[in-house]
């Protein structure tokens, strides 16, 4: 299969190409030139499959024809080595938990699924040549590549994150790793942190004597997998006999997950509609009300992952329905939500139903609390276990939790990180000099 650039201005290229580029050379983000529908068959039978089934028929629609059949079933086999399971938190809100990874955080299945498919491409080519892989973090997205990359054979990776604006806990899962992993403290907020990297892929000195690729959603082997868990929870909420008017609301930030739900309800997964939920970052839903889109530097909340004020991932979103702000209204709605209001909806759940909310899972919980119609169920993503936030979560609750197991090792390791400006001059300098 092919990859076109949204810009449309490029030749199109291979997965390998996409994969090892990670953005066009027009500044576009790779788009697959068809989204196979899936047959019915496949949903009348999706409740009786395993998640690793379902997403080696998903995986198949998008790199079937550029991965053997037996490589990308161990891709995705080894990626999903832990449940995305659906919870229910009251009548008709369910939550699908996407934190029972290495990291805890939802983006482990995409970063774990490209570093497998990026060792597959190098191993093809065996010119010998590093890869190295960029990638601007507001929180998870460090520490589910950092670890998902940990050790892998000719790959180097760099984690950029905005110093001071990503919580202790997110930063220890990626600053004490060591190895092929550098942690870069960049003295600005995330989108300084993705407009470094975007930069380095457009230089072409840097271009020329590194190869250079990236690990944020812009990639395609980062996002595509994500639809991989929305077809698992319909499949669960098939099985509980609540698979009508499913209503799906993503805490968004960059917009790459929400982009995969999109990409799997056009493969036919019977979505009603979904909402994006934002925190006090409202460009999209201002883009939603007035059909104008006005990027912004981002604010820092309580839900850090989601503090983006010019998400990339808004031009596949363009891309997927021509441009046609009616179109996407009609597909997705929005909502904004304060600090006051997200710490508020976490005591609330607590107390009302026992469920700990992280403070971006809070924003999918809440936007459903207020949008959700009868006879709908709703589905809300939480995508990072709570204790990544546990200061905040337990200031909010009033109640201790447990810091799993494999957040307290990641505690235990010494800081190591680069101290960079917000300056592309300095950034490439240290590139240059390594």
């Amino acid at each position: 299969m092919k990859y076109y650039s949204t810009n449309h201005t490029v030749p199109e290229v291979s997965l390998g190409e996409a994969v090892v580029k990670g953005l066009a050379a027009d500044r576009g983000l790779f788009m697959p030139e068809r989204i196979e529908k899936l047959p019915k068959e496949f949903f009348d039978n999706i409740d009786k499959l395993s998640l690793q089934d379902i997403a080696v028929r998903v995986a198949e629609s998008f790199f079937g024809e550029d991965v053997d059949q037996k490589a990308l079933e161990k891709i995705v086999r080894d990626t999903l080595s832990f449940d995305t399971p659906v919870v229910k938190v009251e009548k008709d809100i369910y939550s699908l938990e996407l934190f029972h990874g290495p990291t805890l955080a939802f983006k482990d299945v995409g970063a774990r699924f490209m570093a497998r498919l990026l060792q597959y491409f190098i191993s093809k080519k065996r010119d010998g040549k590093t890869v190295n892989v960029l990638v601007a973090t507001s929180g998870d997205t460090g520490s589910a590549v950092a670890n998902g990359f940990l050790g892998v054979d000719g790959i180097r990776v760099f984690v950029l994150y905005p110093k001071g604006k990503v919580s202790p806990i997110q930063e220890c899962q990626f600053t004490t790793l060591g190895k092929n992993i550098t942690a870069i403290e960049v003295d600005g907020n995330f989108d300084d942190c993705q407009r470094l990297v975007k930069s380095a892929f457009l230089d072409d000195e840097l271009n020329s004597k590194m190869l250079l690729t990236s690990a944020n959603s812009i990639n395609v082997a980062r996002f595509l997998p994500q639809a991989f868990y929305y077809f698992s929870a319909y499949a669960q909420l098939k099985a509980l006999g609540k698979e009508d008017d499913i209503v799906v609301c993503v805490p968004s930030g960059n917009f790459g997950n929400i982009t995969a739900g999109l990409i799997a309800h056009r493969m036919g997964l019977p979505i009603k509609r979904f909402i994006a939920a934002n925190n006090a970052n409202d460009i999209f839903y201002n883009y939603l009300l007035t059909g104008e889109y006005n990027p912004k530097a981002s604010v820092q909340t309580l839900a850090n992952a989601m503090d983006v004020g010019d998400p990339s991932n808004f031009a596949r979103v363009l891309d997927l329905y021509a441009g046609k702000h009616e179109v996407i209204a009609s597909l997705i709605s929005g909502t904004t939500f304060s600090d006051a209001e997200i710490a508020e909806t976490m005591k609330e759940c607590y107390e009302k139903t026992g469920y700990v909310l992280d403070p971006h899972g809070a924003c999918g919980y809440l936007a459903l609390k207020q949008l959700l119609k009868e006879g709908e169920t709703g589905l809300f993503l939480e995508t990072a276990h709570p204790a990544k936030f546990h200061d905040t979560v337990v200031e909010i609750i009033g109640k201790e939790i447990a810091i799993p197991e494999r957040l307290q090792e990641f505690m235990k390791g010494e800081k190591q990180s680069v101290a960079m400006t917000s300056e592309f001059a300095d950034f490439k300098r240290y590139l240059l000099n390594i």
